[in-house]
Parts: C-alpha cells; structure tokens; sequence
C-alpha cells in the first residue's frame, strides 16, 4: 500500500499555529520559557513554534537541539539507523520551562530519552512536550501536553512527517511499514 496524505501542506501550518497559541496560552509568562527540538524534524518545528510564539508576544524565545540517539534504552535496536548528530542548548536549563518538540510521538522512547538528557543540563522548573502528531501506542506513561493531530494507528503503521526545510514539502503521511 503506498503511503497516504492525512495532513496537506496547510493542516500542519494550522497545527503549527495552534500549537504555539497553546504553549502561549498556558505559560504566559514567556520570559522563563525555551524549546527544545527533537533532532530532526522537532528542532524544526520548535523554529516555526518560536517564530509564530515572537510574532505574537513580540519576545525572543531561546531554541535548543537534543539528539536522543545515546540517551535511548533501546539504542541496540536502532543504532544501525541513527547517527549521532548532536546536542546544543545554548542557554541555562535551570528554573526554566522547557517545551520539547517532537514530530511524532509513538512509543514514547524519544521523549523520555530527552527528558533524561535534559535532567543532565539542569533542573528545569518543568518538562512540557508538544507534538505534531500523537500516533498511540505507548510503551512508557508519556503523554504529550500540546498535540497537533491524534491518529488512529495500527502497530504495523509507520507516521511521517515530511517538512519543507529536510523534506522540500510539508506533509504528514501514513503508510504499512515493510517486512
């Protein structure tokens, strides 16, 4: 089966913008307030979050990259498909709230994997994950706190996320993955 478009260049712009809309929401006062990207397609997002975020509350929001690929409990398994691209918070973790931006939440691995990561730079005054596509399937009791789209998934199923600046397109798609 080839892979399907559930979300259109314009839906995932439109849960962008909610995203950031509900990050503002909740943490109002944006001065002890950084995101943090999941490498990849998170450190993006977090981009497009921060400029959407300084657009509207006319502040400057400190960005980070986490790569979780050392931090994984599962690294024998997926080592062969990552490499180590590393780690930049250019700012102090600590007394802050941290938003982690993920495209895809599956097992819940890649956030805990960062939230120890995090804990390694600091004590933040609290974790907060937003992402774009929450999938289901949870191994570990992860839940995100800011969700662009909730899909119905089946285990077999793998959710991409295309965006234009790794992809030169933004999408999402669901497809079979292959045996």
């Amino acid at each position: 089966m080839p892979p399907r478009v559930l979300y259109d260049k314009e839906a995932v712009a439109g849960a962008i913008a909610r995203l950031a809309q509900e990050i503002v929401a909740r943490n109002p006062k944006t001065k002890s307030l950084a995101l943090v990207g999941v490498k990849t397609r998170g450190v993006y997002l977090a981009e497009r979050i921060k400029a959407q975020v300084e657009k509207e509350k006319k502040v400057v929001l400190p960005v980070g990259a986490i790569d979780t690929t050392l931090y994984r409990d599962d690294l024998n398994d997926v080592a062969h498909q990552h490499q180590v691209k590393g780690t930049q918070i250019p700012f102090d973790v600590n007394e802050k709230i941290i938003v982690l931006v993920d495209d895809v939440l599956y097992t819940g691995r890649s956030a805990r994997a960062a939230i120890d990561q995090i804990m390694d730079f600091g004590r933040p005054k609290r974790i907060e994950l937003a992402v774009l596509v929450d999938r289901g399937h949870r191994e570990l009791p992860i839940a995100p706190d800011y969700v662009g789209y909730r899909v119905e998934t089946q285990e077999d199923d793998v959710v991409k996320v295309h965006l234009a600046e790794v992809d030169a397109r933004d999408e999402v798609v669901i497809a079979k993955r292959k045996k």
